[in-house]
């Protein structure tokens, strides 16, 4: 079968450090993405998705293929109950790279099947994120991000 790749691009007007610290710290997670990642950020280390406490359940799971602060992470990306199984895991690469006083931010979320749960969720889910992201990082107030859209009439 045939995998699918989801490509986003986004333009924040912030400086790579701050992005890279809003991906990686739970404390800036929590803020405009209303879960946090928690991991040590080795290469080959496990990485979580979680709710915030007092619940702390785990949304997504997977490893740290790559750790080169500023610029780029790679993770694996899977469901909980896929945690153990590596041939289901997803692969996400984020890339940093600094245009003047900006930084532009692609998100590919590669390896998933075409029709997937995992690519209707990341679908939606990502340019959520990263909106909310930017907006926390350009103005200091994220967008609610899970909002209910209106229902169609």
């Amino acid at each position: 079968m045939a995998e699918s790749d989801f490509v986003h691009v986004i333009y924040i007007s912030a400086k790579p450090q701050q992005v890279w610290d809003a991906l990686i710290k739970p404390e800036l997670t929590r803020q405009y993405w209303g879960q946090v990642n928690v991991s040590d950020w080795k290469p080959g280390a496990t990485w979580e998705h979680r709710d915030p406490e007092p619940s702390n359940a785990v949304r997504i799971a997977g490893r740290v293929v790559e750790f080169t602060p500023p610029r780029r992470l790679v993770l694996t990306w899977a469901f909980p109950a896929d945690a153990a199984n590596v041939a289901v895991h997803s692969q996400v690469t984020i890339e940093l790279e600094p245009i003047e006083e900006m930084v532009r931010l692609t998100v590919t979320h590669s390896r998933m099947a075409p029709g997937s749960e995992m690519l209707r969720g990341i679908s939606e889910g990502w340019p959520r994120v990263l909106s909310s992201l930017k907006s926390f990082l350009e103005t200091g107030k994220p967008l609610p991000t899970w909002a209910k859209a209106p229902a169609k009439a």
